[in-house]
């Protein structure tokens, strides 16, 4: 069995939800789907919570009303038969009360994380109900069933392995099983979602769990590509990545995928492969274990960085500097992108600068502090292992006309990472393409 996922955009109409319906019955073997709320609803539902948190009962009513009447015009165009019109409608109306009933009572944060699941609940009764009004065997589970999180609000996948191997056989002998992706409970049975990677992961995890023969992420774009489309000029999708390769490219700016959400097919050693749901003939890209010795696969970037520098003489020859200044990142829960070090001072790049300003002011207890804003990281991604003679030179090269405020080289095998101004960002992608693939 292959899982298939589905994001928002490729279920954000009645003709992209047809669309989706054609390609998982395409092969007509049994397939686990996993679809995410249709584009603009999640956002939708996070205003309705904004407007109760603001105990303003009246403007969340109004965007209910809004968006259950954009939901009533979709029944009209997605069904042909007025038996599963009907049906339909009668669940969204009992779905929009529900949302209405948050309007009349004292609300809190668990609820709100209950209103934006009910954007994935939607979608899957939507889809289901379509596949089988074209007499396909499809049945919805709903993922509240068998997706936990543990106390660390980490997903639970001992639990969900066992959870969801006993809803599954208890509906054997189905073609096509849909699930909700993002939504599950937490370790106290609430409400809650797997934030990071949302869907992706959701997929991810069911995948290892049932231990799928693939894993599929469909998106609007075919595969990971080998430098930014919206930068580059010729880009190509990358046919295949390393999971270790494919994280890196994702962590420093492929949006594409989330770093995080392919580990668990990672560990299992579950494929998985990007599709585009606007050209399914294309081969997308196929990340595994298969690692292809000496090459460069592919150039990201990552915006909205800022570079924090301290120089201390009390840092020359003295043990436990490092650790004062790493945890004084840790205590405002921010995480360091890169590193840099010399005999008296130390660079780090963050992309989260909320607490900038605390962070700095506890630094200077340690050293003179410099901060740089407006930032980027510019990464070369590929089998960048330090026997492989040259490929440092080659990254270094393709940026000598660009100023460098700091390189990252050894602390993976796979990555090669250079800071940069924003400014200079575009120049730094097309001279990597020129250079490493000849675009």
């Amino acid at each position: 069995m292959k899982v298939m996922k589905f994001g928002g955009t490729s279920v954000g109409s009645p003709e992209r939800m047809k669309h989706v319906a054609s390609l998982v019955t395409k092969s007509g073997e049994p397939t686990f789907v996993v679809l995410s709320a249709m584009s603009g609803t999640t956002n939708t539902l996070v205003e309705i919570s904004d407007y109760l948190y603001k105990k303003n009962p009246e403007g969340a009513n109004e965007i209910i009303n809004g968006l259950e009447r954009k939901y009533m015009q979709h029944v009209e165009e997605l069904y042909s038969k007025e038996e599963f019109k009907q049906l339909t409608k009668d669940f969204l109306r009992a779905e929009f009360n529900y949302l209405r009933s948050f309007t009349k009572d004292l609300f809190t944060s668990f609820e709100e994380k209950a209103i934006v699941a009910q954007g994935e609940i939607i979608s899957t009764n939507m889809v289901t109900n379509y596949l089988q009004e074209q007499g396909v065997d499809a049945i919805l589970l709903n993922a509240l069933d068998f997706m936990r999180t543990d106390k660390n609000v980490e997903p639970d996948p001992q639990y969900i392995q066992e959870k969801l191997h006993e809803v599954l056989k208890a509906n054997e002998g189905h073609q096509i099983y849909i699930t909700q992706g993002f939504i599950c409970r937490n370790a106290y049975g609430e409400v809650d979602n797997l934030q990071r990677g949302g869907s992706d992961y959701t997929a991810s995890l069911i995948g290892a769990a049932i231990k799928a023969d693939e894993i599929q992420i469909w998106t609007d774009i075919d595969g990971m590509h080998n430098n930014d489309p919206r930068v580059v000029e010729k880009t190509e999708a990358i046919p295949q990545l390393n999971f270790e390769e494919a994280a890196e490219l994702a962590y420093f700016g492929a949006k594409i995928l989330h770093p995080t959400c392919v580990q668990p097919a990672k560990y299992a050693g579950i494929p998985v492969r990007l599709k585009n749901t606007l050209d399914p003939e294309a081969a997308g890209t196929i990340i595994d274990n298969v690692i292809l010795r000496g090459k460069i696969k592919a150039v990201a970037a990552k915006d909205n960085i800022t570079a924090i520098k301290i120089k201390s003489s009390r840092m020359l020859l003295a043990t436990g500097f490092l650790r004062k200044v790493f945890e004084i990142f840790e205590s405002y829960q921010t995480p360091i992108d890169m590193v840099a070090t010399s005999e008296v001072g130390v660079s780090m790049s963050i992309d989260n600068a909320s607490h900038l300003t605390e962070i700095v002011d506890e630094l200077k207890k340690y050293g003179t502090v410099t901060v740089d804003t407006d930032m980027c990281i510019v990464c070369v991604v590929g089998d960048l292992d330090w026997s492989n003679l040259g490929f440092e030179t080659l990254a270094t090269d393709a940026m000598k006309n660009i100023p460098v405020r700091m390189i990252s080289y050894g602390g993976s095998n796979y990555n090669i990472s250079f800071l940069i101004k924003a400014q200079d960002k575009k120049r730094a992608l097309q001279n990597l393409s020129e250079v490493l693939f000849n675009i």
